[in-house]
């Protein structure tokens, strides 16, 4: 039945949790741009066949006219089913570049596909480049923070000799606990590697 699968695509992306990326079904997504491109054939098809009839169109109303019309509805449906997956994957990955950075953790980035990859990569480096030009980092403090600083605990070893933003250097050993600008801290705790300690 036609556009059943664009329907499935949709409804994987719908059934999923709210603001999580599920893998791209890239093996269902082919199959909804084949059977695109299946219809567009048929409704050519059907098109040369009126013309070559002698038939307008425009005003034909026989057997072949009602098949290219139900192949072009068929194809409009299926590429808006194709945008509408594409759209709300893209609107979530827009939503990580200001929640965890410009870098994608592995487990994420292995549910992209090799264009989705490319649009973060070219989301985030515009992103970059607002905020370079502006001067201010817009990911940090979604809301105002109380105070610009806080405790937190490293998770995982991150380095030593870190620059931090008053040009002081810090030793980020693992379980080390430290006194940071939260502007610091929060690049670290979007990768997390780092919690922030509330009393």
């Amino acid at each position: 039945m036609y556009g059943r699968k664009a329907y499935q695509l949709v409804k994987e992306f719908a059934s999923g949790e709210k603001g999580q990326l599920a893998p791209f079904n890239s093996d269902l997504f082919e199959q909804v741009v084949a059977e695109c491109s299946q219809h567009h054939k048929e409704l050519q098809s059907l098109i040369r066949k009126i013309e070559e009839e002698g038939l307008d169109i425009q005003t034909a109303r026989n057997a072949d006219y009602y098949g290219a019309l139900i192949h072009h509805l068929a194809l409009v449906r299926n590429k808006r089913c194709l945008m509408a997956y594409m759209y709300n994957r893209a609107e979530i990955m827009q939503s990580l570049s200001w929640k965890i950075g410009h870098v994608l953790p592995k487990e994420i980035e292995e549910k992209l596909s090799h264009s989705e990859e490319e649009y973060f990569k070219k989301h985030s480096a515009a992103l970059k480049s607002c905020m370079s030009k502006l001067m201010v980092d817009l990911t940090v403090d979604m809301v105002p923070p109380k105070d610009p600083y806080i405790q937190v605990r490293v998770l995982d070893d991150i380095g030593e000799g870190i620059l931090l933003s008053d040009d002081r250097t810090a030793n980020f050993v693992r379980h080390s606990m430290h006194f940071l600008k939260r502007t610091d801290a929060e690049p670290f705790i979007s990768q997390g590697l780092m919690e922030e300690l509330t009393s």
